[in-house]
């Protein structure tokens, strides 16, 4: 079956680091195949970094940046694999990923966005900041009038995700509210969704990528670039997690909701990745 010589030629290069006759293969599928199966299927068939990589050139390099590209991957990779991408990145676009996003963006946007490229996350959870930073998230945010979009992404950025959970924990009870529902007060545009982003990639991964499943099929027509880049990008990563995420979140299946947004050889593919009905 093309899908599952796709997904062991995509792992064989995960553990191998190569795969020289890759290329030709997807010129071959190419002029094959066509629409949405082409590009499903030739995003498949790449490996998972470079497809990383190639998804943020498109994002920086197309017509306008398409800052949804950039916030779903810079928030929701670990350090280790952003560093992956870097190199990857410039090795097949002759440019850094840091210069061409800074190129593009701007502002406490871009700022948050260069720390996450950084990877530099500190270690374990420090039990003497945990309610000095949630003191200071709030009086950052809610806590005053403006706000200081400084110390919330500094905060953000860099602490450990353990860390963060503890930290949000915490500003729940010193607030009444959760965190998000602050963001969301306090700050808009390009950073609001950024910082979300990376709220819920710390309180659940597989949660944040169900969200942007459903929004992807449940918005006014079916966000087809998005769909598709989830569900590669997390078909041999966390997809079972995304599927139990996204039944307990909106009562049904991530399988269903597909059958019913798609159709044709682009569906079963789509089913396919998806593994199974829950």
């Amino acid at each position: 079956m093309l899908l599952q010589s796709a997904k062991r030629r995509r792992k064989r290069f995960k553990q191998n680091g190569s795969c020289s006759f890759c290329q030709d293969l997807v010129s071959a599928l190419k002029s094959e195949l066509g629409g949405l199966f082409e590009s499903l299927i030739v995003a498949l068939m790449t490996p998972a970094v470079s497809y990383d990589a190639s998804q943020l050139h498109k994002a920086l390099k197309g017509a306008g940046t398409d800052d949804d590209v950039l916030i779903e991957i810079l928030a929701s990779r670990t350090g280790e694999e952003i560093k992956d991408i870097i190199k990857v990145y410039k090795k097949e676009f002759s440019s850094k990923l840091e210069k061409d996003i800074c190129g593009d963006t701007s502002g406490h946007y871009q700022k948050l966005l260069v720390i996450l490229l950084q990877g530099s996350r500190e270690e374990g959870v420090d039990e003497e900041k945990i309610e000095k930073d949630a003191k200071d998230l709030y009086a950052a945010g809610e806590g005053k009038v403006g706000t200081d979009e400084e110390k919330i992404i500094r905060i953000l950025g860099n602490r450990s995700v353990e860390h963060l959970r503890e930290v949000f924990d915490a500003y729940k009870k010193l607030s009444g509210s959760d965190i998000e529902d602050s963001l969301e007060g306090e700050t808009t545009g390009n950073l609001e969704n950024l910082l979300l982003a990376v709220v819920k990639c710390v309180k659940s991964v597989p949660g944040f990528f169900a969200e942007c499943l459903y929004k992807s099929m449940r918005r006014a027509g079916t966000d087809d670039n998005t769909l598709m880049r989830i569900m590669v990008s997390r078909s041999e990563v966390d997809m079972l997690d995304i599927r139990a995420s996204f039944k307990k979140m909106y009562g049904a299946s991530l399988y269903s909701t597909i059958q019913e947004d798609t159709t044709g050889d682009y569906q079963k593919a789509l089913l396919y990745l998806c593994g199974g009905n829950d």
